[in-house]
């Protein structure tokens, strides 16, 4: 017999009804694709592009949260939040994988319809590394033509990055952070600091007697290390789909992304491996 699940109580007339389409407003979401060409490959492109910008609101919306809980003394539900941004970070990685199936030739039939658009222009991208201290304020210039998100870049800057929040609270909890460091210019990218590095060292170095900070920073370095991971895959992506080209937006392409691999967000959390 066939199966009709209303005979089991499932609701089957949405006429007056919010329906799984209504909730997510899916029609929204699947009428969002306009590729300019006829490129079959321009599909995937857009779609890969649309979900990673869906993935990476959820991200700032965490450390967002997670900045909150420990600028309010509350580590561990910070810890929950940064673990769920690292495994965030793991699908914009494997989706990576999906678009690496697009050979040059393809992509190469609707790369000139994308005009000067480059995903180094993605203000979500931006604000998560603002949030996580990587305060490069050149990068504010690709986005003067929209004050809406200029304004929300600027907001953030205005803000004490996730790492500033960490090192804070830090201090509260009795070790020695310099006042420098805490009264330090927000706007401005981090620098690896040898007082911080002291710090992390007393934590890593008697992990029992500082539980909770040393849990905070291997979070830390796990989100640190999925970021570092999907940079590379953007690089070999790039490198397997285009070469050396200059990329859409003129940068360097590939030149231009190995350099962004080495900018690292809590330098100290890795050199106290080092140290110990």
């Amino acid at each position: 017999m066939t199966y009709d699940p209303s005979q089991d109580g499932a609701q089957m007339d949405f006429r007056r009804r919010m329906s799984y389409g209504d909730y997510l407003q899916v029609d929204q979401i699947l009428s969002a694709q306009h590729p300019l060409s006829s490129a079959h490959d321009e599909m995937l492109f857009i779609i890969q592009h649309q979900t990673s910008e869906l993935w990476m609101k959820l991200a700032l919306y965490e450390i967002a949260a997670a900045r909150r809980m420990i600028a309010t003394d509350q580590p561990h539900e910070a810890m929950k939040m940064l673990s769920r941004v690292a495994r965030i970070f793991e699908q914009l990685n494997s989706a990576w994988d999906v678009l690496r199936t697009m050979t040059p030739s393809e992509y190469t039939r609707f790369r000139d319809d994308l005009g000067q658009s480059s995903g180094f222009q993605s203000w979500q991208y931006r604000l998560i590394e603002y949030a996580v201290g990587n305060r490069n304020q050149a990068m504010l210039k690709p986005h003067e033509h929209r004050p809406d998100i200029l304004a929300r870049l600027e907001a953030e800057l205005a803000l004490p990055s996730l790492y500033d929040e960490v090192l804070r609270w830090l201090a509260r909890s009795g070790l020695p952070v310099p006042a420098d460091v805490l009264n330090r210019d927000q706007r401005q990218v981090w620098t690896a600091n040898e007082a911080v590095l002291g710090v992390w060292k007393i934590v890593y170095q008697s992990p029992s007697t500082h539980w909770s900070a040393y849990e905070l920073a291997e979070k830390l370095v796990d989100f640190e290390d999925y970021f570092r991971r999907w940079r590379f895959n953007h690089v070999t992506t790039v490198e397997r789909v285009i070469g050396f080209k200059r990329g859409t937006g003129g940068t360097a392409g590939i030149d231009y992304l190995k350099r962004m691999l080495d900018t690292v967000l809590f330098p100290e959390l890795w050199q106290v491996r080092t140290e110990l």
